[in-house]
């Protein structure tokens, strides 16, 4: 009987050893669940990516029977060793296969995005009306100089900076007053907003709500943010844009568009971004989940934007799939139909989708398109998504040219030599940024900004026809607002219309290199000077004895 105890003990011992396992596996759970908001990212991807779902699943299932697996051979050591080696081998296996599978499953992904973009997309034959009462004058950069000149609070810092309606419909750039040093994100909170009106020139206007706290918000840590909140009372979204902070019968509010992902299981199973609808955070702490009708209902939300830009984003980036995946394959593809998101001239300080607002104070992103992969920056199309309901209708150029956002700089530029343009290898006085369109008599314009370096004020701005090139200057706010409503620039004070002065590549004729080509206020060609290879030309202005010379 005393010879049996031993194995007795060690019998349990044995079953007790198993338990372990189960008892740290429990234990990890527990973890996780508590304190999901922290995993939310990696468990949310893996979740909706077939490649990650791929390896992390049978990494994760691999690693947890061999755990329980009974021991392989008499020394515990080398039975550690082996399954080590089976996992590994497992791991790198499932990695293979999942960065194979990802290849057909993104390719479908996109696919069916942009079957979904041109399922209830409308062509149009004019442009939709802009609202001339609120033009974005204002470039981020400059509202971001002034604003935070503007304002002092010694433990708080102003955030990052989204567009929002103010209470009287203008458009703002608004930003969290958010809590700064290390201590006081631990303890502190989120005071309120601060509006920057960016529909003027002259006398733009603050406004800021910093009297009552929130209770969740940015920059604050672990479960006093707003994203803990967020993704602890809704864990199946995403959060990809930027909060929108606005102001509503005097109280201060958040709101975060929401994306979320759902299974298609044609061709190959793969997931597609969706709108999930809009939190809002108040200023107490509560969080209300909308879906999208309840969004577009509500009074409070009413003319913000909800549509998430990052599925807009995504829908037009994915428009080269529409005609199909094998339309756009090297090679085997005739690549008809293809478009993508026109190129932005570097240090623009914007990129696409644009917002802006239109008639009715009914916010929309415009995405600019021109032909994939063409040496080209004329436009194909141009998408609009309204930011409320994500409702999109899309303008084709047909046999136009319109210049894109790119050519519509460089005339900004080109149009005024008299000015210390900082450009690439240069480092002059001011810059042309942020060009957004607007529609002034239904046609295309560029509308840009010309700053000073240090972003310390706007100096004018500048619009710059998407059909003919044409370029006219506005010095104030009432003249921009002016010619967005359509009066001739010679009824309008502080306007100037001026023509284009542009160059353009030479056919395939010895020794000229490129023609300078000359145009008129009505964007006519008026004369056209061929340059031969290495000459320098040099432009000057009558008016003054300033010139800019160039290779």
């Amino acid at each position: 009987m005393n010879e049996g105890i031993p194995e007795q003990l060690i019998r349990r011992l044995s079953d007790a050893s198993r338990l372990v396992p189960l008892a740290l596996l429990a234990v990890v759970a527990a973890v996780i669940y508590v304190w999901r908001p922290l995993f939310h990212g990696l468990i949310y991807r893996v979740a909706y990516s077939p490649s990650l779902l791929i390896l992390v699943g049978t990494t994760v299932v691999a690693g947890i029977a061999l755990v329980f697996w009974p021991r392989m051979g008499e020394d515990p050591l080398e039975s550690a060793v082996t399954k080590w080696s089976i996992l590994g081998t497992i791991v790198v296996a499932a990695l293979v296969l999942s960065v194979a599978y990802s290849i057909p499953a993104g390719m479908a992904e996109e696919r069916s995005l942009a079957q979904d973009a041109t399922a209830d997309a409308e062509a149009v034959t004019d442009f939709p009306t802009v609202n001339e009462e609120n033009p974005r004058i204002v470039p981020e950069a400059v509202a971001n100089v002034q604003t935070k000149g503007s304002v002092s609070y010694r433990q708080h810092e102003l955030g990052a900076s989204d567009i929002a309606r103010t209470e009287d419909g203008r458009l703002a750039w608004s930003y969290p007053i958010q809590p700064g040093p290390f201590q006081v994100r631990l303890s502190g909170h989120q005071r309120g907003v601060l509006l920057s009106d960016m529909t003027a020139m002259e006398d733009r206007e603050m406004q800021a709500f910093d009297e009552h706290e929130f209770a969740r918000g940015q920059a604050m840590l672990f479960h006093r943010s707003a994203d803990w909140g967020l993704k602890k009372s809704d864990y199946w979204a995403q959060y990809r844009d930027d909060p929108v902070e606005f102001v509503h019968d005097g109280e201060a509010y958040m709101a975060f568009p929401k994306t979320g992902h759902e299974w298609r299981l044609t061709p190959v199973p793969h997931t597609v971004p969706v709108w999930e609808g809009v939190a809002l955070v108040h200023q107490d702490g509560t969080i209300e989940h909308f879906d999208a009708d309840e969004a577009a209902d509500s009074e409070v939300l009413d003319g913000q934007r909800l549509y998430p830009i990052y599925n807009a984003q995504r829908e037009a980036e994915s428009l080269r799939f529409r005609n199909g995946i094998v339309n756009q394959l090297p090679i085997v593809g005739t690549f008809e139909g293809v478009i993508e998101p026109a190129g932005l001239p570097s240090g623009a300080g914007n990129e696409q989708p644009f917002t802006i607002d239109l008639e009715g104070e009914e916010m929309a992103y415009v995405m600019a398109m021109e032909p994939y992969g063409q040496d080209t920056r004329g436009l194909d199309e141009v998408w609009f998504f309204n930011a409320e309901t994500g409702e999109t209708v899309y303008y084709e150029t047909g046999g136009d040219t319109l210049l894109g956002p790119e050519r519509a700089t460089d005339i900004v530029r080109a149009e005024d030599t008299r000015t210390d343009w900082d450009t690439a290898g240069s480092d002059g006085e001011f810059r042309a940024v942020e060009p957004v369109p607007v529609v002034v008599d239904e046609e295309l314009w560029w509308h840009s900004k010309v700053v000073p370096t240090d972003n310390s004020d706007v100096t004018r701005n500048v619009f710059v026809s998407a059909h003919s090139g044409a370029a006219v200057e506005l010095h104030d706010t009432e003249a921009v607002i002016d010619f967005i409503e359509g009066e001739d620039v010679e009824d309008i004070d502080e306007a100037e219309e001026v023509g284009e002065v542009g160059t353009e590549p030479a056919d395939e004729e010895e020794d000229i290199a490129y023609y300078v080509v000359i145009t008129d206020e009505a964007g006519e060609e008026v004369d056209r000077i061929p340059v031969a290879a290495g000459e320098e030309v040099t432009i000057v202005d009558d008016t003054d004895d300033e010139a800019t010379a160039g290779d």
